[in-house]
């Protein structure tokens, strides 16, 4: 058998009740000193008092008869089976798991830091208990494994690969839906649901981190002058356009250049740009 097996036991309290009525006979016929049916009465009674059990809520208990598997039981409430079945109890709750933080290399190859969290429940009894040794270890190893995957199979950002789909940093959707489906089928054979998957912590590990936040910083710069010299020029275009339409000046092509180089020093500058009055031509 590989599959899990529901199997509904019989209710405790009518069993109590049957077990207090074999004790009710055991001490009367023990008063009148009936012997002959004192024992097997009282050897009944001790026969049926360790098949009690409780189920709670989101619990469950698999039943074993001498290493062979009976069922499971994932009925709430007060039970009573074959005292010789051994019980063991299975948690059917949620449950948070987070992942240590593991380094691992990205689809370029750059160590990034990075670690999950999984919410995760038993849903099969039977594969949880008996298709592997202990299902906590083994949610634990394969989420890092899953993790390891994941992040081998794309970069980081789009600074390493500009024509990447999907990256850690940005794609968080796409990722955590890969994330949760790869670590749903590792899990499957151990009889486990997940819940949710999501990236807790990503980031660069500390030996490249300083040299990729200066990679990024000039990035950023670099982007940032574009469009501000894009900007500049367009500036400067209408200003001479205006000047030429209104007649108010009129420059000859030294002239423009020395205008345009000036605007573009004054718009373009990092540094406060001091005014300097000319009296006498262009070239004193």
């Amino acid at each position: 058998m590989k599959t899990e097996k529901t199997i509904v036991p019989i209710n405790g309290y009518a069993m109590f009740a049957v077990g207090f009525c074999l004790l009710a006979a055991t001490v009367i016929t023990g008063i009148y000193e009936i012997i002959w049916l004192t024992i097997p009465l009282a050897l009944c009674v001790t026969f049926i008092g360790p098949g009690f059990f409780i189920v709670n809520p989101n619990a469950s208990k698999v039943l074993l008869l001498f290493g062979a598997y009976r069922g499971s039981v994932k009925q709430n409430g007060f039970f009573w089976v074959n005292p010789l079945y051994k019980k063991t109890d299975i948690s059917l709750r949620a449950r948070n798991f987070e992942s240590d933080k593991i380094k691992v290399n990205d689809k370029i190859g750059n160590p990034v830091l990075i670690s999950v969290i999984l919410v995760w429940k038993v849903k099969e009894t039977f594969k949880a208990a008996f298709e592997i040794d202990n299902y906590e270890i083994f949610v634990k190893i394969q989420t890092d494994s899953a993790v390891r995957k994941l992040a081998g199979s794309y970069p980081y950002d789009h600074f390493e690969d500009e024509r990447a789909d999907i990256t850690l940093s940005s794609n968080f959707e796409q990722v955590n839906d890969n994330l949760e489906r790869e670590i749903s089928e590792r899990l499957e054979m151990a009889g486990l649901e997940v819940i949710e998957a999501r990236i807790a912590y990503l980031a660069y590990a500390p030996e490249i981190a300083q040299a990729m936040l200066r990679r990024q910083q000039a990035t950023a710069t670099v982007a940032a002058r574009f469009k501000i010299v894009e900007g500049a020029v367009g500036m400067v275009e209408s200003a001479l356009q205006l000047l030429s339409k209104k007649g108010i000046i009129s420059l000859d092509e030294e002239r423009k250049a020395a205008m345009v180089s000036n605007l573009l020093v004054v718009l373009c500058g990092d540094s406060h740009v001091e005014p300097v009055i000319n009296t006498g031509t262009l070239h004193q």
